[in-house]
Protein backbone atom coordinates (compact mmCIF):
# COMPACT_ATOMS: atom_id res chain seq x y z
CA UNK A 1 0.00 0.00 0.00
CA UNK A 2 1.20 3.50 -0.71
CA UNK A 3 2.02 6.13 1.89
CA UNK A 4 -0.05 9.16 2.82
CA UNK A 5 -1.63 11.00 -0.09
CA UNK A 6 -2.36 14.68 -0.65
CA UNK A 7 -4.57 15.98 -3.45
CA UNK A 8 -5.44 19.58 -4.22
CA UNK A 9 -9.22 19.87 -4.32
CA UNK A 10 -9.19 22.27 -7.26
CA UNK A 11 -7.25 19.99 -9.62
CA UNK A 12 -7.78 17.75 -12.63
CA UNK A 13 -6.90 14.75 -10.44
CA UNK A 14 -9.63 15.64 -7.95
CA UNK A 15 -12.12 16.21 -10.78
CA UNK A 16 -11.35 12.76 -12.21
CA UNK A 17 -11.79 11.18 -8.79
CA UNK A 18 -15.09 13.02 -8.34
CA UNK A 19 -16.34 11.64 -11.64
CA UNK A 20 -15.38 8.11 -10.52
CA UNK A 21 -17.26 8.65 -7.24
CA UNK A 22 -20.42 9.55 -9.19
CA UNK A 23 -20.05 6.43 -11.38
CA UNK A 24 -19.52 4.15 -8.38
CA UNK A 25 -22.39 5.72 -6.46
CA UNK A 26 -24.69 4.89 -9.38
CA UNK A 27 -23.33 1.33 -9.52
CA UNK A 28 -23.74 0.74 -5.77
CA UNK A 29 -27.27 2.12 -5.95
CA UNK A 30 -28.06 -0.50 -8.59
CA UNK A 31 -26.29 -3.21 -6.59
CA UNK A 32 -28.20 -2.38 -3.42
CA UNK A 33 -31.52 -2.57 -5.29
CA UNK A 34 -31.00 -6.09 -6.64
CA UNK A 35 -32.84 -9.09 -5.20
CA UNK A 36 -30.63 -10.76 -2.59
CA UNK A 37 -30.40 -14.00 -4.58
CA UNK A 38 -29.34 -12.37 -7.89
CA UNK A 39 -25.77 -13.68 -7.72
CA UNK A 40 -25.01 -13.03 -11.41
CA UNK A 41 -26.25 -9.44 -11.20
CA UNK A 42 -24.25 -8.78 -8.03
CA UNK A 43 -21.09 -10.32 -9.53
CA UNK A 44 -21.37 -8.16 -12.66
CA UNK A 45 -21.83 -4.97 -10.66
CA UNK A 46 -19.01 -5.80 -8.24
CA UNK A 47 -16.71 -6.32 -11.22
CA UNK A 48 -17.55 -2.82 -12.46
CA UNK A 49 -17.22 -1.30 -8.98
CA UNK A 50 -13.87 -2.97 -8.19
CA UNK A 51 -12.48 -3.03 -11.73
CA UNK A 52 -12.03 -6.81 -11.50
CA UNK A 53 -14.08 -9.86 -10.47
CA UNK A 54 -14.51 -10.64 -6.77
CA UNK A 55 -11.93 -13.18 -5.55
CA UNK A 56 -13.05 -16.75 -4.84
CA UNK A 57 -15.27 -17.28 -1.85
CA UNK A 58 -15.69 -13.58 -1.04
CA UNK A 59 -19.09 -12.89 0.48
CA UNK A 60 -20.55 -9.38 0.54
CA UNK A 61 -24.08 -8.80 1.79
CA UNK A 62 -25.66 -5.62 0.43
CA UNK A 63 -26.29 -2.87 1.07
CA UNK A 64 -22.65 -2.10 0.31
CA UNK A 65 -21.11 1.34 -0.16
CA UNK A 66 -17.81 2.56 -1.59
CA UNK A 67 -16.77 5.88 -3.05
CA UNK A 68 -14.08 4.71 -5.45
CA UNK A 69 -13.89 0.92 -5.58
CA UNK A 70 -10.69 0.62 -7.59
CA UNK A 71 -8.53 0.88 -4.47
CA UNK A 72 -10.39 -1.78 -2.50
CA UNK A 73 -8.28 -4.96 -2.42
CA UNK A 74 -10.15 -8.03 -1.13
CA UNK A 75 -8.39 -11.38 -0.69
CA UNK A 76 -10.05 -14.79 -0.82
CA UNK A 77 -12.52 -15.85 1.86
CA UNK A 78 -13.32 -12.32 3.04
CA UNK A 79 -16.77 -11.89 4.57
CA UNK A 80 -18.46 -8.45 4.62
CA UNK A 81 -21.82 -8.14 6.33
CA UNK A 82 -24.62 -5.68 5.52
CA UNK A 83 -24.42 -1.89 5.39
CA UNK A 84 -20.63 -1.48 5.35
CA UNK A 85 -18.88 1.56 3.89
CA UNK A 86 -15.44 1.58 2.26
CA UNK A 87 -14.11 5.08 1.48
CA UNK A 88 -11.06 3.78 -0.38
CA UNK A 89 -9.44 6.93 -1.84
CA UNK A 90 -6.02 5.99 -0.36
CA UNK A 91 -6.48 2.20 -0.53
CA UNK A 92 -7.95 -0.51 1.68
CA UNK A 93 -6.59 -4.06 1.81
CA UNK A 94 -8.44 -6.91 3.52
CA UNK A 95 -6.32 -10.07 3.68
CA UNK A 96 -7.62 -13.65 3.63
CA UNK A 97 -10.34 -14.71 6.07
CA UNK A 98 -11.12 -11.20 7.33
CA UNK A 99 -14.65 -10.98 8.75
CA UNK A 100 -16.39 -7.59 8.79
CA UNK A 101 -19.55 -7.13 10.87
CA UNK A 102 -22.54 -4.99 9.82
CA UNK A 103 -22.27 -1.20 9.65
CA UNK A 104 -18.46 -1.13 9.73
CA UNK A 105 -16.89 1.96 8.16
CA UNK A 106 -13.41 2.21 6.65
CA UNK A 107 -12.27 5.79 5.95
CA UNK A 108 -8.99 6.49 4.14
CA UNK A 109 -9.59 10.14 3.27
CA UNK A 110 -9.68 13.32 5.30
CA UNK A 111 -8.72 16.98 5.33
CA UNK A 112 -6.10 19.06 7.15
CA UNK A 113 -7.16 20.42 10.54
CA UNK A 114 -6.35 24.03 9.60
CA UNK A 115 -9.66 25.70 8.56
CA UNK A 116 -8.18 27.31 5.42
CA UNK A 117 -6.24 24.26 4.27
CA UNK A 118 -9.13 21.84 4.78
CA UNK A 119 -11.00 23.42 1.86
CA UNK A 120 -7.90 23.21 -0.35
CA UNK A 121 -6.61 19.67 0.23
CA UNK A 122 -7.82 16.10 0.50
CA UNK A 123 -5.53 13.91 2.60
CA UNK A 124 -5.49 10.18 2.95
CA UNK A 125 -3.62 7.16 4.15
CA UNK A 126 -4.22 3.47 3.39
CA UNK A 127 -5.80 0.92 5.70
CA UNK A 128 -4.24 -2.54 5.87
CA UNK A 129 -6.02 -5.45 7.57
CA UNK A 130 -4.01 -8.68 7.98
CA UNK A 131 -5.23 -12.28 7.83
CA UNK A 132 -7.98 -13.68 10.02
CA UNK A 133 -9.06 -10.37 11.60
CA UNK A 134 -12.60 -9.98 12.96
CA UNK A 135 -14.09 -6.46 12.95
CA UNK A 136 -17.26 -6.14 15.05
CA UNK A 137 -20.47 -4.34 14.15
CA UNK A 138 -20.37 -0.58 13.87
CA UNK A 139 -16.60 -0.22 14.18
CA UNK A 140 -14.87 2.67 12.40
CA UNK A 141 -11.37 2.24 10.99
CA UNK A 142 -9.59 5.56 10.31
CA UNK A 143 -6.88 6.54 7.77
CA UNK A 144 -3.45 4.99 8.04
CA UNK A 145 -4.39 2.14 10.39
CA UNK A 146 -2.83 -1.32 10.13
CA UNK A 147 -4.52 -4.19 11.94
CA UNK A 148 -2.37 -7.23 12.75
CA UNK A 149 -3.13 -10.87 12.04
CA UNK A 150 -5.79 -12.54 14.24
CA UNK A 151 -6.77 -9.25 15.95
CA UNK A 152 -10.35 -8.55 17.03
CA UNK A 153 -11.92 -5.09 16.84
CA UNK A 154 -14.87 -4.89 19.26
CA UNK A 155 -18.26 -3.63 18.12
CA UNK A 156 -18.46 0.16 18.06
CA UNK A 157 -14.70 0.68 18.39
CA UNK A 158 -13.08 3.69 16.76
CA UNK A 159 -9.66 2.60 15.54
CA UNK A 160 -7.25 5.50 15.04
CA UNK A 161 -3.99 3.69 15.86
CA UNK A 162 -2.36 0.51 14.63
CA UNK A 163 -3.59 -2.70 16.24
CA UNK A 164 -1.04 -5.39 17.17
CA UNK A 165 -1.50 -8.97 15.99
CA UNK A 166 -3.56 -11.31 18.19
CA UNK A 167 -5.04 -8.50 20.30
CA UNK A 168 -8.51 -7.21 21.21
CA UNK A 169 -9.25 -3.48 21.02
CA UNK A 170 -12.44 -1.73 22.12
CA UNK A 171 -13.94 1.64 22.90
CA UNK A 172 -14.45 5.12 21.53
CA UNK A 173 -11.55 7.49 21.08
CA UNK A 174 -12.63 11.13 21.20
CA UNK A 175 -10.38 13.43 23.20
CA UNK A 176 -9.75 17.12 22.79
CA UNK A 177 -6.27 17.62 21.43
CA UNK A 178 -6.18 21.35 20.84
CA UNK A 179 -8.33 24.43 20.24
CA UNK A 180 -8.16 27.32 17.81
CA UNK A 181 -10.02 30.58 17.82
Amino acid sequence: MSAERFMRIRSAQFQAMSERVLQVTALTSRLNGLPFDDEAGKAALFEQILGRPLPDQVTIYPPFFTDHGLRLDLAERVFINQNCTFLDYAGIRLAERVMVGPKVTFITGGHPVDPVERREWLTGAPIDVAENVWIGAGATILPGVSIGRDAVIAAGAIVADNVPAASLVAGPKATELRRWS
